[in-house]
């Protein structure tokens, strides 16, 4: 900027203020009544309409199905995304933290003056990158199965191993067909091809790798969820 424009600009902006009304108290009190209108219309509506609470928590169910609000779709990909336990501070901390603060800092190290996209190729890149995303995971997170149902075709003789497979959170681990989240585990579309029925019960008694041990299971239990895996070729 020129020091004729800097000084035009800074001599317009001095009548400018003094033509103008300050901010303590007139902004301030616009902005307090439209804050308490805001307020008084969230009460009448939960007075009038009530508010949904939801079923009571149970801490015991093996059916319930955890999932975030819409707009924490994208974090709830990542963390799915990186799976490692001790990776995931840096899922849930590490890159939202990092992200938002770029983002913050981006006024700082795109400094020009320019407003049209076009000729900001920094903040437009980031500005776009950012939006697809963010688009991209919580798309990805909103329609990721769910890990306490099987949906597949499955012989009547094998529905109760297949309920507690199910039931169990296998799915949040493997996959099965179209069921499930592709890992840490191994896929378990054909495992029956691949591993005999007696290494598949010691596997679920031991928990290979990250995997926790089933070896409470009633054997009854046992034996049915062996019968269902085995039966998958």
């Amino acid at each position: 900027m020129k020091a004729t424009d800097k000084q035009a600009y800074l001599e317009e902006y001095e009548l400018l203020k003094k033509k103008g009304k300050p901010f303590f108290p007139y902004a301030v009190m616009k902005d307090s009544a439209m804050a308490l209108i805001v307020v008084g219309v969230i009460i009448l509506m939960s007075l009038l309409l009530g508010a949904e609470q939801g079923p009571k928590a149970d801490p015991t169910t093996t059916t319930y199905v955890p999932r975030p609000e819409w707009y924490f779709f994208f974090l709830f990909e990542v963390l799915r995304v990186i799976k490692p336990p001790e990776l995931v501070p840096i899922a849930t901390i590490g890159i939202p933290t990092v992200c938002m603060v770029l983002l913050l800092l981006l006024p700082f190290y795109d400094r020009g003056p320019e407003r049209r996209p076009e000729r900001r190729p920094l903040a437009t890149t980031a500005g776009i990158l950012t939006i697809l995303a963010m688009g991209y995971l919580t798309y990805a997170g909103a329609t990721a199965g769910s890990p306490t149902e099987i949906d597949m075709k499955v012989a009547p003789q094998y529905k109760a191993g297949a309920e507690i497979v199910a039931g169990s959170g296998c799915l949040a681990c493997h996959k099965l067909g179209e069921n499930g989240n592709n890992g840490p585990g191994p896929e378990l579309t054909h495992i029956g091809d691949r591993i005999p029925r007696a290494a598949i019960i010691r596997s679920i008694e031991i928990g290979p790798s990250i995997m926790p041990s089933f070896r409470e299971l009633p054997k009854e239990k046992l034996n049915q969820l062996a019968d269902f895996l085995s039966s998958l070729n």
